[in-house]
């Protein structure tokens, strides 16, 4: 009986285990999305500031100057 009551807890155990093992994979596939969302995210930002940059700056007097031209 003993040897039976083992096997019948290290069945259970393992089974308890399997649905630990898939929830923590549901859990690791979202915080996956997430990232790759964040990913996405910083990607258009950088692309943003890199395009800021390499404008020139205008300022208000070159602005009024360039009117004044026209």
């Amino acid at each position: 009986m003993a040897i039976t009551d083992k096997m019948w807890d290290a069945l259970t155990t393992v089974i308890k285990m399997n649905d630990k093992v898939e929830a923590l994979a549901g859990t690791a596939k979202s915080q996956q999305e997430k990232i790759e969302n964040l990913t996405e995210r910083v990607i258009r930002l950088e692309t943003a500031l890199e395009i800021a940059l390499s404008r020139p700056v205008t300022t208000r007097t070159d602005a009024v100057q360039l009117e004044l031209k026209d």
